[in-house]
């Protein structure tokens, strides 16, 4: 059977976005040769100029061909036919798509902490976040109020934008998330000297995880002890849960903790469920969606995918799409694991969604306006005038691709997108294939290298 025959019905063909580390594919439009170097003058009132690209501005409703300028680290103006007498620097981004800097809402980049398991071990944002256009992360309960002032410390030295969930658990991110001793509310409550008044504008929310799957139920321990706490903490912040959660049967006089009642009775809208396309149960003995899903997400509960290490599967996303239910938010859950198993990036874990039928645009919204509205940000994830210069450049790549779900299933697709220069805050973060660099021959003077070219190099 062709590989293009391995989607039927309503899905349409795959699409497989690498992280931006792999070489340029004989396909992709930088190897046509006939791409312009950029173009260098002294003045001009944009630092920037991006000419030609295929502009994805889903909170602006844009996509078509258009010029993205910048200016002061600012988008300074998107339009048709800006004029390249006016900036300093010319990207010819003609065949590529430009959309806003990615938003990964759900990442474990607390790197100095040690986590109980060896592949749950965290990453740093820098390296894997910007290859693959994402300018913004929000870590996922890594660090709780006893390790936050340590994980503050990573988010001052990152050279992109650093958010945080912060777990209910006082820890961060080990077996004490079983413990509700340990969920210390009281200094997690707005005002006076508590975390939130300490780190302002760092924590996006509070996250609720790994709690119960097997510890017996007592009075300490009670069904939705941990789920609770951080609602109540979540709702005294006037800010959002993300749940990973576990549903369990009813065990003695303690009753069943079910899915249904997360989604429509225990979270608020704006709360999170993450991890949501892992479990099999959500599809009943029909293959059909629980009719909860839908009417959790019309009274806007939010859906996000968390693919993480063990957290997608095809028997359960290729029944959801197909049935029209898409994520509010796609995320990778990146750590040790997920980077070194089926996640990879952002950038992968999109692309299974254009390979489940999802548009571009769509794939786009969910990874930029989508998650910004989540977090709170609006001011994030658009390319609106005025907003912050965070870019992801890009070009989607067709030919034939082998992508894995997190249960070693594997899957055919036809595209594959791959992330060519990353900005961040109106410079250049991530640029291999040098869009941004003239040919060497044309460079009078050839300057050190600074930032992330330099290196450790000795002299």
């Amino acid at each position: 059977m062709k590989r293009r025959r391995f989607l039927t019905g309503s899905l349409a063909g795959g699409a497989l976005l690498g992280a931006g580390l792999d070489a340029v594919a004989p396909r992709s439009v930088l190897a046509a040769g006939t791409r312009k170097t950029v173009v260098l003058q002294p003045n001009g009132k944009y630092d920037f100029l991006l000419k030609g690209g295929h502009v994805i501005d889903p909170a602006s409703n844009i996509s078509e061909i258009m010029d993205v300028a910048i200016a002061g680290g600012k988008i300074a103006a998107v339009d048709r036919n800006l004029p390249a007498a006016d900036a300093k620097r010319t990207i010819d981004a003609s065949g590529l798509y430009v959309s806003p800097g990615l938003i990964d809402i759900h990442v474990h980049v607390f790197y100095t902490f040690t986590p109980f398991y060896y592949l749950l071990r965290f990453v740093v944002a820098d390296d894997v976040c910007l290859p693959a256009g994402v300018t913004t992360c929000v870590d996922a309960g890594s660090a709780g109020i006893d390790t936050f002032p340590q994980f503050m410390e990573i988010v001052r030295k990152s050279r992109m934008r650093i958010l945080a969930f912060i777990n209910i658990s006082a820890p961060g991110m080990d077996m004490n998330e079983h413990d509700p001793l340990t969920f210390k509310i009281p200094p997690m409550l707005p005002g006076g000297e508590g975390i939130f008044a300490k780190y302002p504008g760092a924590i996006v929310g509070i996250k609720s995880a790994h709690y119960g799957p097997r510890v017996p139920y007592d009075a300490i321990h009670t069904p939705w002890a941990s789920v609770e706490a951080a609602v109540e903490v979540g709702r005294r912040n006037d800010l959002p849960v993300m749940f990973d959660f576990f549903a369990r049967p009813a065990e003695g006089n303690w009753p069943a903790r079910t899915y249904r009642d997360l989604v429509l009775e225990k979270g608020r809208p704006g709360d999170i469920h993450t991890h949501f396309l892992s479990k099999p149960p959500y599809i009943d003995e029909n293959g059909k969606v629980a009719r909860f899903f839908v009417e959790a997400q019309e009274k806007g509960f939010v859906f996000d995918v968390g693919h993480g290490g063990g957290s997608f599967r095809w028997d359960v996303a290729i029944p959801f799409i197909e049935q029209g239910f898409k994520p509010d938010t796609i995320s990778t859950d990146l750590h040790a694991g997920a980077l070194l198993g089926a996640a990879v990036s952002m950038t992968n874990v999109m692309s299974k969604f254009l390979c489940l039928g999802m548009s571009l645009e769509d794939v786009i919204r969910c990874s930029t306006a989508n998650p910004a509205k989540v977090i709170r940000r609006p001011e994030l994830g658009t390319l609106k005038v005025g907003s912050t210069a965070d870019v992801a450049v890009f070009e989607v790549l067709t030919g034939e691709f082998d992508y894995r779900d997190a249960g070693m299933g594997k899957l055919h697709g036809n595209k594959r997108i791959q992330n060519h220069l990353t900005m961040f805050g109106g410079e250049v973060a991530f640029d291999p294939w040098g869009l941004n660099s003239p040919f060497w021959k044309d460079m009078p003077q050839r300057p050190r290298p600074s930032g992330a070219d330099a290196g450790m190099d000795g002299d």
